[in-house]
């Protein structure tokens, strides 16, 4: 799979309350019309982790690709 582009991540979540969850961030990317990749790199986050700004969200989808 591609490298996501950070900037394009963040742009479908602009205006997300930080900190958020994988659920919450998957919700507004959606609402924000993020595509299928995003999406699916969004889905693939821990279940049970919490987001304190898009740095966080950023370093863990790095380690996640």
């Amino acid at each position: 799979m591609a490298k996501a582009n950070p900037i394009e991540i963040q742009k479908h979540l602009k205006g997300v309350d930080y900190p958020a969850s994988k659920q919450e961030l998957i919700k507004h990317a959606k609402k924000h019309g993020a595509d299928q990749k995003i999406l699916s790199l969004l889905e693939q986050l821990p279940a049970n982790e919490e987001y304190e700004g898009p740095t966080a969200l950023n370093k863990a989808i790095g380690e996640i690709e």
